[in-house]
């Protein structure tokens, strides 16, 4: 069976959204981006994050204290760095976003981090 995502997407973008990898801190293009817009998925194109819900978290990665529905993403534990975490996945297509962390601002407290590779802008 051929992987269609092999295809559409960049060599980081597919190790990221469909192989689970994370891009490095204060690299991704949309770490810095303030313009306004909806952050999209790149595999899928089903909308993720509102840029009135983006922040400076000081992570290196696009943070959010809210996808934008609650139909957005997914939530998984995560184990594989030997200490639990709470994976996002994009509900639509299953790709690999990033971790939710308690740490957040309010109103929610919550701080999804995200790689920009995962991404994709319009405004």
């Amino acid at each position: 069976m051929t992987d269609k995502y092999k295809d559409k997407l960049s060599e980081e973008a597919y190790k990221v959204a469909r192989e689970g990898g994370t891009e490095a801190a204060f690299s991704g293009k949309y770490y810095q981006n303030e313009d306004d817009g909806i952050y999209h998925c790149i595999c899928c194109d089903a909308p993720l994050f509102s840029s009135d819900e983006k922040y400076d978290s000081g992570s290196g990665w696009p943070s959010y204290w809210q996808p934008v529905s609650d139909d957005a993403v997914v939530e998984l534990v995560d184990n594989s760095l030997g200490r639990s975490r709470t994976e996002i996945r994009c509900k639509k297509c299953d790709a690999h976003l990033g971790h939710v962390f308690t740490d957040g601002p309010q109103p929610t407290g919550l701080r999804y981090c995200i790689n920009s590779a995962s991404l994709d802008f319009k405004d």
